[in-house]
């Protein structure tokens, strides 16, 4: 059985006064496993996601992801971490609209001082890989919702990250091009590409994940596998 490649131990994560967004999670994920979170709004989902991403430190307990303890990084170190270690697909695909496609799939690469040949090749390669190599020159604003989030899942990749996280990556998209989504994160996880999805979309869920978990104020009331 593959190693965890997120562990979460004891985490609570509280703001104020309030009642904690996470109030003692345990969470394991393995190397290759694609793991969708549900629960209702304010459940915990997106503090569980920027936790993993090192967007936000818990107020106890320790998240270890790749290796490497999260929680206790400086923000240079955190913002370094992202680069290296995560990819990030956003519901609104974040993309600059100002850049082609291929710039903005450079950028990760770009910043962590990849020389602009090397990225330029491993962009294209991307790009050819998930069906969008005809929009290289494009802007995205040109494009469709499901091929603006191809391009977000591309510059996710761009640096090989061993951990993908997708923030409801279908919420702004329509019915098809949200088909297309689904497709893409199956097909990204059978070619052994963790990911950690966050969703209100059962079928999302169903169709893309091999392991659900479901939170409700900030604790897990369900954890199972998923047949597909």
């Amino acid at each position: 059985m593959p190693s965890p490649i997120i562990e979460i131990s004891d985490v609570v994560k509280s703001y104020g006064d309030g009642p904690p967004a996470l109030a003692g999670l345990n969470l394991d994920v393995r190397e290759g496993e694609a793991l969708a979170v549900l629960g209702p709004s304010g459940s915990g989902k997106s503090t569980l996601l920027n936790l993993v991403a090192g967007l936000d430190k818990p107020t106890s307990g320790t998240v270890t992801v790749a290796g490497r303890r999260v929680e206790g990084m400086s923000e240079a170190a955190s913002a370094r971490f992202r680069r290296e270690r995560i990819g990030i697909v956003f519901q609104f695909f974040n993309l600059l609209d100002d850049m082609t496609v291929i710039d903005n799939v450079l950028l990760p690469a770009q910043l962590g001082g990849v020389t602009r040949a090397a990225a330029r090749n491993r962009a294209l390669e991307l790009l050819d890989y998930l069906g969008i190599e005809r929009h290289a020159r494009a802007y995205p604003g040109r494009l469709s919702g499901g091929e603006r989030q191809r391009v977000a899942v591309a510059r996710a990749l761009m640096n090989q990250p061993p951990v993908i996280l997708a923030d409801e990556p279908t919420g702004a998209l329509d019915t098809a091009s949200g088909e297309d989504v689904k497709e893409l994160l199956t097909d990204l996880n059978a070619d052994g590409q963790t990911i950690v999805l966050v969703t209100h979309d059962t079928v999302l869920a169903s169709t893309c994940a091999s392991r659900t978990i479901e939170l409700v104020d900030g604790r897990i009331v369900r954890d199972f596998a998923v047949a597909r």
